[in-house]
């Protein structure tokens, strides 16, 4: 019997990587991953052409005549229809309001049908629930914590943009202190010294006390932000992503005790699957069992709560 694959493909503002996942063992085919480099201010023609290039060459290692693809792509834009709604934002100008699914389509001869988008951050959140640290979990938060704010809510395995990054928080928005840019201003202003980023702050924190400590305020600021959050939400499980969740132990200790010290037991998880993620919660929207299984399972929750409240 043909293995069941699907394309996942994660889009960026500077670059597009795309994989074939194996939707059975919800792991990358080895081998697979194909990257490269887009300049976003190019033309439609340019960009949709390399887009291509890359989708085209990843689909070479497909032991499956079946073409599905499932893409992760940044916002706005309208995820059913499959057309681009980015403007103003530096990147993609030329792609405003053209629907990418139908151009997709032409180009690799390909039925829309079998096209998915997904929203890059719920992407993130996607593939973590469908094979990595969030599986098994049906109510999930998702982070992805970099140069910018990302995060997603899971309910029932679908996973969607929470677009929480411009959320009022203390003197500014939730991305101004959950951010690169925090750590290496918050360090400057401690010490009198720069860092490039986290990466190198890490390394200092086994000698500079001052490192140590950007990383225990960051732990706490991270647990009031999440806390009503995660409230809201009634989230079992925070899973965290991003360039900085290569820092959680340094973090981490304080955000956890800060939550349980406000009665707060979701389970904080650092990424298991980190820039594979969007690539296989990508794919993971071709998978029509999953969504099947999901979709009834939500149901199943929506009818059990209706007959709790009658």
């Amino acid at each position: 019997m043909e293995k069941p694959v699907a394309l996942g493909v994660d889009i960026g503002g500077s670059h597009i990587t795309a994989a074939l996942v194996d939707l059975e063992t919800r792991t990358i085919v080895h081998n697979s991953i194909e990257r490269n480099a887009i300049d976003s201010q190019e033309s439609k023609e340019v960009i949709l052409t390399a887009w291509c290039e890359i989708i085209t060459k990843a689909f070479e290692k497909s032991p499956s005549d079946v073409k599905l693809i499932g893409i992760a792509m940044p916002g706005p834009f309208d995820y059913e229809q499959g057309i681009s709604l980015i403007k103003d934002q530096d990147k993609f100008k030329a792609l405003y309001g053209v629907n990418i699914k139908d151009e997709l389509s032409k180009r690799l001869n390909i039925d829309a049908a079998n096209i998915q988008f997904i929203n890059d951050a719920a992407g993130f959140l996607q593939g973590e629930v469908f094979g990595g640290a969030g599986r098994g979990n049906s109510n999930v938060l998702g982070l992805t914590l970099g140069t910018g704010l990302g995060s997603a809510y899971c309910v029932g395995g679908v996973a969607k943009d929470a677009d929480l990054w411009n959320s009022p928080f203390l003197n500014g928005i939730a991305e101004d202190y959950l951010s690169t840019r925090w750590f290496v201003k918050r360090y400057q202003q401690l010490s009198n010294n720069t860092v490039a980023g986290v990466k190198e702050l890490t390394a200092l924190t086994a000698t500079d006390y001052s490192a140590t400590r950007v990383f225990m305020e960051f732990g706490y600021n991270l647990a009031q932000f999440l806390m009503p959050v995660i409230k809201k939400n009634k989230s079992d499980v925070v899973i965290i992503g991003g360039n900085i969740s290569g820092a959680f132990a340094a973090f981490s200790p304080e955000l956890i005790a800060t939550l349980k010290g406000n009665a707060i037991d979701a389970d904080i998880r650092v990424t298991k699957l980190k820039e594979h993620a969007a690539l296989i919660g990508a794919a993971s929207c071709c998978d029509v069992t999953f969504r099947h299984e999901n979709t009834t399972e939500s149901l199943g929750n929506e009818v059990k709560s209706f007959i709790n409240k009658g």
